[in-house]
């Protein structure tokens, strides 16, 4: 008997960044993250146990994936395979609407979304904290993408990273601020934010002031989204960008994650800002530049954005909705 389940989950954007693990045996984060969940950028995802496969298989936007992404997605499919005493092999079938490693968190839907189908087709309904708990083996962020709209992800203090789950902070309908996500390259990154974060953690001399200065940007941020203060809100946004960033920039050798047109924006957007226009950058392990703004200026934002000669593409999005099952078969 073959048993199905399709999941769909979204993207997000750490406003505090995560960069660094406390343990990597659990994927257990260094440091706590608050991030915001995207509408428009997801992942859907099918999962079909079969008694017939014999091996795992993931097509990920139409194609069959390399073994190394594959093997990634079969080591997790054994943990669901453990919790719910399955024996069989998946098929996956997944697609991103968005670029695909690219430094758009394409791995954090991906996993939540393969957390919620796989639990779900081996017949386990699991609890939001469970699911998290899940999703975070595959990838950090993920466990952030099992929640809508502004979400913590908290390190834990246990070693085996039962309580390193993510936390609602508000939903999605608390705050419709504006998200524009400047697309500068479709290329995928060179280096990986998993290979990055351990290169950070071992070869930068600033790597211990990441973690202790880690926790105050949090408190500062909770309350900057409960007051709903832009202006903080954006100010910490970029502070933890760039903070993140040196630390890249100090590894050694070092870590560079833009592209020209990244540093452009940036500038670009300091002095739309300087202008009168609300608008604050952040921007991931990757080339992409996302800028924050109010609901109101959206529009204007984007008309200028779209002047800046060789942007791909612009995404408007806002808050995004909770990971969810759309399908259920056997």
């Amino acid at each position: 008997m073959c048993h199905k389940a399709t999941a769909i989950a979204h993207s997000n954007i750490a406003l505090i960044k995560y960069w660094g693990k406390r343990r990597s045996t659990f994927n257990i984060p260094a440091v706590g993250s608050i991030s915001l969940t995207l509408q428009e950028l997801f992942t859907q995802t099918k999962v079909r146990f079969d008694p017939s496969l014999k091996q795992d298989m993931l097509i990920l936007n139409g194609k069959r994936s390399s073994h190394e992404i594959e093997d990634r997605a079969s080591r997790f499919l054994d943990l669901i395979r453990r919790k719910s005493d399955l024996p069989f092999k998946a098929q996956v079938v997944s697609h991103n609407n968005f670029p695909t490693g690219a430094g758009l968190a394409s791995s954090a839907s991906a996993f939540a979304a393969l957390a919620l189908a796989g639990s779900k087709a081996a017949g386990k309904t699991l609890t939001k904290v469970e699911l998290s708990q899940l999703a975070r083996l595959g990838s950090g962020s993920a466990a952030r993408s099992i929640y809508g709209g502004f979400v913590e992800m908290k390190t834990g203090r246990k070693l085996n990273g039962q309580d390193a789950v993510a936390v609602r902070l508000a939903k999605p309908d608390f705050w419709p601020i504006k998200l524009l996500i400047v697309i500068t390259t479709t290329l995928g990154k060179g280096i990986g934010s998993s290979q990055g974060m351990d290169h950070s953690k071992n070869t930068s001399p600033y790597y211990s002031q990441w973690i202790k200065t880690s926790v105050n940007d949090l408190a500062e941020m909770r309350l900057a989204i409960r007051n709903k203060d832009f202006e903080k809100m954006g100010e910490l946004a970029e502070y933890s960008c760039l903070k993140m960033h040196s630390l890249c920039f100090s590894a050694r050798p070092a870590l560079i994650y833009w592209n020209q047109l990244t540093i452009e924006l940036m500038h670009y957007i300091r002095e739309l800002r300087n202008s009168g226009l609300p608008a604050y950058f952040t921007i991931d392990a990757g080339p992409q530049v996302k800028v924050l703004t109010l609901p109101e200026y959206g529009s204007t934002l984007r008309k200028k954005l779209h002047q800046v000669p060789g942007i791909k593409e612009i995404i408007e999005t806002g808050p995004g909705p909770d990971a969810k099952v759309v399908e259920v078969r056997q």
